[in-house]
């Protein structure tokens, strides 16, 4: 172990700011690294490094040490939000603001109060909600209360041991560029802990500096979901004819979601009775990620019992939304790429049906999301843009697309990962909003004797096959993390000009920020931040992408496949698949000798 590692321990155990019961965490640790190999290796993954601000903020497993998600780590970011929140509000004279929300992990609330604590003294009002609720809901009360920024406190879907820190900014969406570089600079710049302003949280009760959000927030944000339905007379006619179950994995969706389905006529709902109550060590399930069907598994075994219609799963902050599909009988998963076909054809084909549709409206996705959604864009005449993965990019740019052109129709942003937004109050991801209209959908195409496996396959047939496929290699710790740097300076060093058998004809480096056309030798630049993504268009018009997760320990591939030869659509599924599997062996091999 190196001795800048132990230095920083033995500084963490005898910090005097720290809490006696906090700095025994790290002493006991030290004394059992002596002697015990594995608190060696937990010592140094505490301390090798400090918790940094990725794609998603904050994000590490709980506990002490400088690589750790505490409230000391929380204090700092905090005060390092209010301090650029001073430099760019506090000129205009008015009350700043800043909105709080956390979700059912443990120390969630917890965490939500020290940074409320931290806010208020320094002189930054918190408004913090009184009960846990999902992430959209604090991306939407941040733009109802006008806020200057906003603090989610939550790890999505990470296992239990983990939990996160995701800062907004005044537009409700996740911070991007130059704000997020302001607040890791302040993070990285406090060297002595009690810098750090700091109320207690009664007092600042006591003082109107921190205040609750109770129903009033909740109520706003569910009358403009009512508002963004199309067929709300057929969901209240003939609503329970659409046999649901749900399940909101013990996190913050059973409320909001429940809520939103009945206002909306869907009352024949079961719910996953073991999985309604939040419980932080999502007990139930190995991971509360709907993108796991081990998550969904109680939701679909109760849906076979009943032989119910479809399933809902939400994940712990509930912007990750799981569709379970019954059809010929059977549990029919759908992926995050099918589920956003589905809602992007559903919201362009209604808005057209009533008359307002238009060449302005605009559709974002991720790069590494369906290519079909650029295929249905233009089948109904719409703008689709692309961005980085991650809402905080596609938000962006949404963001500065309507600076820019006032009367702009937003109709949907989503990517691949279960994530999806069509309500344009929120400027996140939301899985109640999803919910909701996948619902209505569904029970429409029932009405008309189909599934959405039914529907998928008729969008198929109108505008061609499309299909996704997803490699995910974990690598654990430093070692991981070096593994993936070799893996992507591996492909990008390659000079090869075909992948498996077929010809590349464009590189997309979006860490060097360029687009070269392999067969003309041009080169142009990509208006894009840069980010350690590679892409490849293949001749076919498939395009793979290499992107290392921005808050996991894990480098993903993603293959997008264009099958474009002809015949029955089952036969075009298969060799979509086969080849799909194909380019992931090369991947996984490659990946593997790096």
């Amino acid at each position: 172990m190196s001795q800048e590692v132990l230095e920083k321990a033995k500084a963490w155990a005898n910090n005097e700011y720290f809490d006696m019961e906090s700095r025994k965490e790290i002493s006991d640790l030290l004394e059992r690294s002596a002697h015990e190999t594995k608190a060696k290796e937990e010592l140094f993954d505490r301390f090798y490094k400090d918790i940094e601000f990725g794609t998603g903020g904050l994000r590490a497993i709980m506990g002490m040490g400088s690589n750790r998600m505490s409230k000391y780590t929380v204090r700092m970011a905090t005060h390092a939000l209010a301090t650029v929140v001073k430099k760019h509000f506090a000129k205009s004279g008015e009350e700043l603001r800043v909105a709080l929300s956390y979700d059912s992990r443990r120390f969630s609330d917890f965490f939500a109060k020290e940074a409320a604590s931290v806010l208020a003294a320094n002189g930054i009002v918190a408004y913090i909600f009184d009960r846990l609720n999902p992430t959209p809901f604090l991306s939407f009360a941040v733009r109802y209360l006008k806020a200057h920024a906003g603090i989610m406190i939550t790890a999505s879907h990470n296992p239990p041991a983990y939990n996160g820190y995701k800062v907004y900014w005044n537009d409700g969406a996740q911070v991007i560029p130059p704000y997020d570089k302001e607040i890791i600079d302040e993070y990285y710049g406090i060297s002595d802990f009690s810098t750090i302003s700091y109320m207690n949280f009664e007092q600042g009760l006591r003082e109107n500096k921190i205040r609750w959000m109770g129903r009033e927030v909740e109520d706003a944000y569910h009358q403009k979901l009512k508002q963004r339905y199309f067929r709300r007379e057929l969901c209240e006619r003939r609503g329970d004819e659409l046999k649901i179950v749900y399940t909101p994995i013990h996190g913050t969706g059973y409320i909001p979601c429940l809520r939103a389905l009945s206002e909306m006529g869907m009352s024949n709902v079961r719910l996953v009775q073991e999985q309604i109550n939040p419980d932080s060590n999502f007990s139930t399930v190995p991971s509360p990620n709907p993108e796991d069907p081990r998550a969904l598994k109680l939701a679909v075994d109760l849906m076979k019992l009943e032989e119910r219609d479809i399933v809902f799963g939400t994940d712990p902050d509930a912007d990750r939304i799981g569709v379970v599909v019954r059809h010929q009988g059977e549990a029919q998963f759908l992926n995050g790429n099918q589920v956003g076909i589905l809602l992007l054809h559903y919201l362009l084909s209604s808005m057209k049906e009533r008359g307002e549709l238009r060449s302005d409206s605009l559709v974002i996705k991720s790069i590494v999301t369906s290519e079909m959604q650029t295929a249905l864009a233009k089948h109904f005449g719409v703008e689709i843009h692309s961005t980085l993965t991650g809402f905080k990019w596609m938000c962006g740019l949404w963001n500065q697309i309507e600076k820019e052109r006032k009367n702009l129709h937003f109709v949907m942003a989503s990517e691949e990962s279960y994530g999806y937004l069509v309500l344009e109050d929120v400027r996140d991801k939301d899985a109640i909003s999803a919910t909701a209209m996948m619902a209505e959908m569904a029970l429409w195409y029932k009405t008309r004797g189909m599934t959405l496996i039914d529907a998928l396959d008729e969008m198929y047939k109108e505008v061609g096959l499309f299909y996704e496929g997803l490699l995910s290699l974990d690598y654990l710790g430093k070692e991981g993390e070096e593994k993936i740097k070799r893996i992507m300076e591996h492909f990008r060093s390659s000079k090869e000009n075909t992948l498996c058998g077929e010809k590349i004809t464009k590189i997309e480096d979006y860490e060097l920020g360029e687009e070269r056309d392999l067969q003309s030798g041009k080169v142009q630049k990509l208006i894009v931040p840069n980010s350690n993504v590679i892409g490849y268009t293949l001749e076919s018009g498939s395009k793979v992408y290499l992107r290392p997760s921005g808050t996991e320990p894990k480098i993903k591939f993603y293959f997008l496949i264009r099958e474009t030869s002809k015949g029955e659509l089952a036969s075009l599924k298969v060799k979509a698949k086969h080849r799909s599997e194909e380019i992931s062996n090369f991947f996984r091999a490659t990946s593997e000798r790096a």
